[in-house]
């Protein structure tokens, strides 16, 4: 059901078309009809009061923290795409370079609020479908209802959507943005980036990238949401409008980190956690190679050697997904270590079109230096398409010097990620030095007494980003970012 808003001096911009079956109205009387679902399918409705406050460039605020490897961190280079709003878009944007979309090239594109770009027109569509779908032209990191004007009542707001341009490259991120109507108390955070096919912020054979950080929230009121879950789900993926060139990573309705690929059941948000997935829809070629998932592709792992005390410290736990982002395509799936006797892992498989791997690298017994980890995955489209990933683990000898140089600023944590157990050692605490633990939001979790080195149990902490701070003689020591995974 498409709805598309504009605003009465782009009402001629868009053709003839847009003379048929339009509605006037003010953008309070548009959230009255579809807080009580009386939208009429097919119209086009015109904003009489919005003025888009473009163009107004990124002031750092409190609560806005870049999380994941891939997010580019927000700074005065990036602007606002559009002013705070539910259901809008930007105006139209020409790009300094050419994308290549599934065979077709691009100069401009719109960016919409609710999660998604498009090339031909702008969307204004708050509920998702599932791709292939012959009806929409988007790149869609996270197709939700966004909605941008709350306020939570601390002075913070909605969140907003900003962007920067380069020569070569776009960059979109929908920054700590709630959902209809006017929620803010949950956020989600994602990013998209589009390139030439040759800009380094994306990896060489790619010339898109999603990136998420932390993902709180899936559905909006008018969506049969409720509490921000349920009801319609968000989708994320590639759909150029023609029931053929798409693919689909996958539609989510609630909380928790299930994922069974992009066809079968509905899958929790907290999947996407930061998580960065790359792909290449250049050329005419529409089969999208597998897409490989995992919170770790951009990271180098520090692992420890030789310890005899805590066999975790030696250790270092993740997961791997793959799957098939075409409908009905089958897949194979492999994963090789460069010492084959330091990973392990078991893998979990639905049908032929999806793969998960829980791996552990054992570093305890190697030599200090690089070793790494690969999966590839090959589909069996017409032609076969191949995806291959590595993730580089440092292994040290003695964890003392892989913290030397943190400890120099107060203290150090490890491992870091973790998925339970990490070792705070402190350069120069006293008996009485305090850890706290803060979550994303600012919100204590825990408070305990520790000595120079103690270990901390995260493991009842949900997946997510957390701050471990040192307070010690009353001062604080300093504070270091924890993920746990």
């Amino acid at each position: 059901m498409k709805k598309l808003l504009l605003p009465v001096f782009a009402l001629f911009a868009i053709g003839a078309s847009a003379q048929q079956n339009v509605i006037y109205l003010t953008s309070q009387e548009y959230q009255n009809l579809k807080q009580n679902n009386q939208l009429t399918p097919e119209a086009e409705y015109l904003f009489t009061d919005f003025q888009n406050a473009s163009g107004t460039h990124y002031t750092k605020s409190p609560n806005r923290s870049g999380v994941c490897d891939c997010l580019v961190q927000l700074d005065s280079t990036f602007l606002l795409a559009m002013a705070p709003n539910d259901d809008y878009f930007s105006n139209l944007m020409g790009l300094p370079f050419s994308f290549d979309f599934y065979g077709t090239q691009y100069d401009s594109l719109y960016i919409n609020n609710n999660g998604n770009i498009s090339f031909v027109t702008p969307y204004s569509t708050f509920t998702s479908n599932q791709f292939p779908d012959a009806t929409f032209n988007m790149i869609a990191p996270f197709w939700a209802d966004v909605d941008t004007r709350g306020t939570d009542g601390l002075g913070l707001d909605g969140g907003n959507v900003w962007y920067k341009m380069t020569p070569s490259a776009l960059i979109v991120v929908w920054d700590s943005v709630g959902y209809f109507n006017l929620h803010t108390d949950l956020r989600s955070t994602f990013q998209l980036i589009i390139t030439n096919g040759a800009d380094s912020l994306v990896p060489a054979g790619n010339n898109v990238s999603f990136c998420y950080g932390d993902m709180q929230w899936t559905t909006g009121d008018a969506s049969s949401g409720s509490n921000g879950f349920g009801g319609a789900p968000a989708t994320v993926g590639v759909n150029i409008g023609n029931g053929v060139d798409y693919f689909q990573v996958g539609q989510f309705d609630t909380t928790g980190t299930s994922f069974d690929g992009p066809y079968n059941s509905i899958d929790g948000v907290d999947f996407l956690d930061y998580q960065e997935i790359y792909f290449n829809i250049a050329g005419l070629n529409n089969n999208i190679p597998p897409i490989l998932v995992s919170s770790v592709i951009c990271d180098t792992i520090d692992v420890y050697t030789g310890d005899t005390l805590q066999k975790s410290l030696g250790t270092y736990e993740f997961t791997f997904s793959a799957s098939t982002p075409e409908i009905n395509q089958q897949l194979t799936s492999q994963l090789s270590c460069s010492d084959p006797a330091a990973l392990s892992y078991s893998m979990t498989q639905l049908g032929n079109e999806f793969y998960t791997y829980t791996c552990e690298f054992n570093a305890n017994g190697l030599s200090p230096g690089i070793y790494t980890v690969t999966a590839q995955s090959t589909d069996n489209g017409t032609p076969a398409m191949s995806s291959t990933q590595t993730i580089y683990f440092k292994v040290m000898y003695d964890e003392s010097l892989g913290l030397q140089n943190k400890l120099k600023n107060g203290f150090a944590i490890a491992p870091n990620p973790t998925n339970g157990l990490v070792t705070i050692t402190v350069s120069d605490a006293q008996s009485n030095a305090t850890v706290i633990v803060h979550d994303i939001a600012g919100k204590q979790c825990s408070s305990s007494l520790f000595s120079q080195t103690t270990t901390l149990d995260l493991s009842g902490l949900t997946n997510g980003v957390y701050f471990v701070s040192i307070v010690s003689d009353g001062m604080l020591i300093g504070t270091e970012r924890v993920v746990k995974n």
